[in-house]
């Protein structure tokens, strides 16, 4: 199994709620996940209702979520720590882990 030398930092549950606050969210946001079985990263979606969920969540390695502005990605993040996940900010995106290396280190938003 490729992700034998990871550990899981996000469950179902918390992968439901950040779904919930995406797809409730005002504007369009676009995603995109990685897979960790394949390493597939999917094109950019805005659809978080039925393409997000469709698979389930346990192969996404990380999801990405474009945050283009500063304002965006501040009101994101605060939308994010609610939730508590793993992630972090990177340039005009934010990413958040649904596995990291064994023994690594990753903050909560």
């Amino acid at each position: 199994m490729k992700h034998s030398h990871y550990q899981q930092v996000m469950n179902d549950t918390k992968w439901k709620e950040l779904r919930a606050a995406m797809y409730n969210y005002p504007d369009n946001l676009q995603w995109r996940t990685k897979d960790i079985e394949t390493g597939y990263i999917c094109p950019w979606d805005g659809d978080w209702f039925h393409h997000f969920k469709s698979g389930g969540y346990i192969s996404i390695e990380w999801l990405k979520i474009k945050a283009e502005t500063e304002e965006l990605r501040k009101d994101l993040t605060a939308v994010l720590r609610n939730i508590h996940v793993p992630g972090e900010v990177i340039l005009d995106v934010i990413r958040v882990y649904g596995y990291v290396k064994k023994g690594g280190f990753i903050d909560y938003l």
